[in-house]
């Protein structure tokens, strides 16, 4: 039985580590908190030594059949717009290599005239081959085993999926138009990437869509405890996005402030010790270094969330979608000043691969670019 069927009864009848977890989510008073921060941090360090994997985000394409209220992707988004070739795809990862990074997320909005099985697959194999990166992820959307599979093969290690939000009635209301509608097909894409041969699995909330926090992530943790017992070869990671400012200009529903959003990484780390946390370029600068030490094991570096971001590549083919249908750019108006395709959404830590690593050194942490190669 997958998860999407047993979700109801998991929420309504909590396992003890479930009900441990949401009492951790509770408000608490400050020293308890820094407490819970000191136990984090040394269980990162028994779990996970000193080291910090770095990664960064390659975008494929931001082009999407799918109405999201929230992304800057969503179909109807009068947004420009590119799909990289994958010559276009190797000079992005070997831009990322020279800055030293050795794992890459590949990513792309949900569209099947371009982010194709045979496109990815291609883009996974020169990444590897032509750009020497031994660790690639993949950030799509869901396929079956059978479309995963030839991508496992191709060398991607990795498979992020996030489920945005738990609730489904909020689901419903906030995806509109397009695949990316189906709620349980969504939720069980992880269960399927294992079937399929992915190492590396990973999942979060997108906090802001759900007003009740607390909610949202109890119903992560309940999905996360499924996993660590249905997809039990893979490795595990958990990501906490914030809502960021985005095309489209959608308003969050709900906020995590920063003090409950480090308590519930806190609560995530101690509950859950073996499983890597993700920290993202969504936070600021200043944030990131103060949490680093404190449990998370991944983090993006220099992020670009539109496709081309590094190097401009794709600039010639760049395009207008008014309500899905595109639109050449012409010398018209500010058309022609447009040399980037629009980002996802906005980062807020914009310093470089290198200043983010001199800052982990600073506090004590080792960045790792590269922690597992196919050859091995």
């Amino acid at each position: 039985m997958a998860f999407s069927q047993s979700r109801d009864a998991v929420l309504a009848s909590p396992s003890p580590l479930a009900r441990r977890f949401a009492a951790l989510l509770e408000p608490c008073a400050d020293a308890e908190l820094e407490a819970r921060a000191s136990r984090a941090a040394a269980l990162t360090r028994r779990h996970f030594g000193q080291a910090m994997r770095l990664f960064a985000p390659l975008y494929l394409s931001n082009e999407c059949v799918n109405n999201c209220a929230y992304c800057g992707f969503s179909r109807d988004n009068p947004i420009l717009r590119v799909s990289l070739t994958p010559d276009d795809v190797v000079r992005e990862a070997r831009h990322l290599a020279a800055e030293g990074f050795r794992n890459l997320l590949l990513v792309a909005g949900e569209h099947p005239k371009w982010v194709s099985g045979g496109y990815v697959e291609a883009c996974v194999r020169r990444v590897r081959d032509e750009a020497g990166i031994p660790g690639v992820s993949l950030e799509l959307g869901p396929l079956s085993v059978e479309q995963y599979a030839p991508l496992v093969a191709a060398g991607a290690e990795g498979l992020v999926v996030y489920q945005e939000t738990y609730h489904r009635e909020t689901y419903a209301e906030l995806h509109t138009a397009g695949p990316k509608r189906d709620w349980a097909w969504r939720l069980d894409t992880p269960e399927r990437a294992h079937e399929a041969g992915f190492r590396r699995l990973g999942l979060g909330a997108l906090f802001g869509l759900h007003p009740d926090w607390r909610w949202e992530a109890r119903a992560l943790a309940a999905h996360l405890e499924w996993l660590l017992r249905a997809a039990w070869r893979a490795h595990l990671t958990v990501a906490l996005p914030r809502l960021r400012p985005a095309a489209g200009e959608f308003q969050p529903r709900g906020v995590l402030p920063d003090r409950e959003w480090v308590q519930l990484a806190l609560a995530l780390r101690e509950c859950f010790p073996q499983v890597g946390l993700v920290l993202s370029t969504r936070e600021p600068a200043a944030l990131r270094d103060a949490v680093a030490p404190l449990g998370y094991t991944l983090m993006s570096a220099g992020s670009h969330t539109e496709p081309g971001g590094y190097t401009g590549a794709g600039s010639d083919d760049l395009h207008l979608t008014v309500r899905g249908r595109r639109q050449e750019l012409t010398a018209n108006g500010d058309d022609h000043v447009a040399t980037r395709a629009t980002g996802q959404f906005e980062i807020a830590d914009g310093r470089s691969p290198a200043a983010v690593a001199d800052a982990l050194r600073a506090r004590g942490l080792e960045p790792v670019w590269k922690d597992w190669d196919h050859g091995l």
